[in-house]
């Protein structure tokens, strides 16, 4: 049986639409799933959504009914409803005749309690529109949105109101009603250039019709139709779009009938940087800016609701605004730089960064001190010097006029100021890619001094507002805590950074000297664990087993590189004939540890064969894996490591550890807490998975 659902609304936000259509697959398929409805090849819940700025659509091939079941409903114990010579009693009788059938019917079964009499109903299936009818308006009802809106007398709240909901089960009209909107058997076309009403017997009509009447449903054909027209606008000038997939992905469910138009501005205003024209049309207009090579071309690109625009009112109108906007922008830009950096940062003084954390100039001056600290352990020298330089000016920017306009130029404009000064390139780089990584997908710094940089900005605010108390739930990071440790995380394993991750948290809490309220052991391991717990996420999300992230992470974060390294290592051998026998003795030997206090090896006291062997076998391992796990080749590290099992075998095999004399019992388990030791250096191989 064939399903659509469209709910139509004026209009929403695209992140709306994503939110809406998530929620309603999701519980539809739980819904479907629950009672039995499932498609005819026999999958759960098997549905696809669609949307635009102002549908919500649901289509899916379901069972048209459950299938009928048997049940088995138990009666009177066999002893009250039989009599001894097998004939049937009042109660046997009563049961036959409560439900319909006669005694015959009725059958004996044993259960843990006993033998009863039951009977065995067929209890027939119910139509798929009846199930359907009874989930939808409370699912539709559940539907929540990061805003909603509230319209007419009914307590009814959703994105933006409800305009018609249409439902069809094989072409019929499924009635049902939502917040007094009844559903109806029908649509509506694009509300300016076809607003007709449309009926459809299939999905396919359904979607045909709607294209023929200026709405296209699927987001990637949209998405399609506006990259094909921007390139055979721009094909004559050898031109290309200024990439910005994020403007992409909105413009596509901004829109329903997409119509790229082109348009220009006076050259004049091509001395401006490309980043600040291109986030000057992006910033209200959702522009996109034209480049040949890396040069701004006096041309712009613009998405429309719309079929053409053969009297150019589009085009037109967007240029006026955007002269208007350029012309703002060229006066803050000439503004700004006739105020050195270096004096404007006088200014950050009078600039809060959080009310008891201080002000940027603060921040400012504890990142002169960590930056100063990390590029020490990692190079030094030139990047020490730059990296000081950069993070004194990095925060400049805020007080400048083009970021007052363009918040989302922080960074880039102080980097941009900074190279029209003079400054030298791993200054003004440092500046201008400081924030980023902003998300998983963003790149991360160019360069050693940015990267730097980059670590230490992220580092101080989370360590700052973690210091201050603050908790971060799965709903709820107001500071974006999550986002900085994730992006500190990337910039280290992308520039391969290999440093003690401990130290340089405490260098952090330490140049905040008394201004937070956790105690500095605590306010450590809150950080290590809530930076683990990133890691963890980001491995996570590359492929790697969790069982296998927990065995690297558990011993504890010391280099976040070197994690990653022995993480690549140990997926490495997974598949190896050795992996699981030596992942068995691993366990074994962190049993026999368990809730040991610690104890030191005595040479002396090995007077067993097979324990002297494995203690030669011990520090001949530890020699030539030391020298490996320290320039982090883990893999081979990991390889010699592998050969220590047949000792340790033979040594369960011929070895009593828990010996009644006290001193050999304490000396073998020392040897095996030195072996655990030593294992650890790569990974906690008690937390991987062995399979059987």
């Amino acid at each position: 049986m064939e399903f659509v659902l469209e709910i139509k609304t004026e209009e929403m936000p695209p992140s709306h639409v994503e939110e809406g259509l998530a929620q309603l697959e999701a519980g539809l398929s739980a819904g479907l799933k629950s009672n039995g409805l499932v498609n005819v090849r026999g999958d759960s819940g098997k549905i696809r959504t669609y949307g635009s700025c102002r549908r919500l659509i649901v289509h899916g091939e379901l069972a048209a009914r459950q299938q009928d079941r048997e049940d088995l409903v138990t009666g009177p114990p066999r002893s009250a409803a039989f009599s001894p010579e097998g004939e049937p009693t009042p109660a046997a009788l009563g049961f036959a005749r409560a439900h319909g059938v006669s005694v015959e019917a009725l059958e004996v079964v044993r259960t843990d309690r006993g033998e009863y009499v039951a009977l065995k109903k067929v209890v027939e299936g119910k139509p798929a529109p009846e199930i359907l009818q009874r989930i939808l308006p409370g699912l539709i009802s559940r539907l929540s949105f990061p805003k909603m809106m509230k319209w007419g007398e009914q307590n009814f709240r959703f994105s933006r109101p409800i305009k018609n909901i249409m439902c069809l089960c094989d072409g019929k009209l499924l009635p049902f009603e939502v917040a007094g909107v009844k559903s109806t058997d029908f649509t509506f076309g694009h509300p300016i250039f076809s607003p007709r009403k449309i009926k459809a017997a299939s999905f396919r009509e359904y979607r045909d019709e709607l294209r023929r009447n200026k709405v296209i449903i699927d987001r990637d054909v949209r998405k399609s139709r506006i990259e094909k027209q921007m390139q055979r606008k721009l094909e004559p000038f050898g031109a290309t779009c200024y990439p910005d997939e994020q403007l992409l992905d909105k413009l596509s469910m901004d829109v329903e009938y997409p119509y790229v138009f082109l348009g220009t501005f006076p050259d004049t205003y091509l001395k401006l940087p490309l980043e600040v024209l291109s986030t000057a049309m992006k910033m209200g207009q959702n522009l996109f800016s034209v480049v040949k090579g890396r040069k701004q071309m006096p041309m712009f690109l613009g998405v429309a609701d719309a079929c053409d625009d053969s009297r150019s009112l589009v085009r037109k109108g967007n240029e006026r605004v955007l002269k208007a906007r350029l012309e703002d922008a060229r006066f803050f830009w000439e503004q700004d730089i006739q105020v050195p950096l270096r004096q404007r940062a006088e200014e950050l003084s009078r600039v809060i960064f959080q009310e008891k954390l201080g002000t940027y100039e603060d921040k400012s001056e504890r990142l002169r001190k960590v930056v100063g600290y990390l590029a020490g352990r990692l190079e030094g020298g030139e990047v020490k010097k730059w990296a000081a330089e950069a993070a004194g000016l990095c925060k400049v920017d805020l007080v400048t006029e083009i970021v007052r306009e363009f918040p989302s130029l922080q960074g880039i404009a102080g980097g941009l100021y900074a190279r029209k000064e003079g400054f030298p390139a791993s200054v003004w780089k440092a500046v201008y890619e400081h924030y980023q990584p902003v998300t998983l997908e963003d790149t991360v710094p160019s360069s050693l001094t940015g990267a730097v940089l980059s670590i230490s900005d992220k580092l101080d605010s989370v360590v700052g507002t973690l210091g201050l108390g603050v908790e971060v739930s799965g709903s709820k990071d107001p500071f974006g805590l999550r986002r900085n440790a994730q992006g500190t995380c990337m910039v280290i394993l992308q520039k391969k950074l290999s440093f003690s991750f401990p130290r340089l948290l405490d260098k952090v809490i330490s140049v905040y000297e008394d201004k937070l309220d956790v105690a500095r052991e605590e306010l450590k391991d809150t950080c290590l664990e809530f930076f683990g717990g990133r890691l963890q996420y980001i491995f996570e999300r590359e492929g790697f087993r969790y069982d296998l992230v927990k065995a690297v992470l558990a011993p504890g974060l010391g280099d976040v590189y070197y994690a990653y390294l022995r993480l690549k290592a140990l997926d490495g051998f997974k598949d190896s004939p050795h992996f699981e026998p030596m992942i068995l003795i691993a366990k074994r030997v962190n049993n026999i540890l368990k809730d040991q206090p610690a104890y030191k090896v005595n040479s002396d006291l090995l007077v067993e064969k097979h324990e002297r062997e494995l203690y030669t076998t011990f520090e001949i391992i530890r020699d030539n894996v030391k020298p490996l796990i320290t320039r982090g080749d883990f893999a081979k590290a990991q390889r010699i490591v592998f050969r220590a099992r047949s000792s340790i075998n033979s040594f369960f095999d011929n070895v009593l550890v828990m010996s009644e004399d006290t001193k050999l019992r304490r000396n073998r388990l020392a040897m095996l807490q030195a072996v655990s030791r030593l294992l650890g250096q790569i990974a906690d191989y008690s937390q991987i998975v062995v399979q059987g």
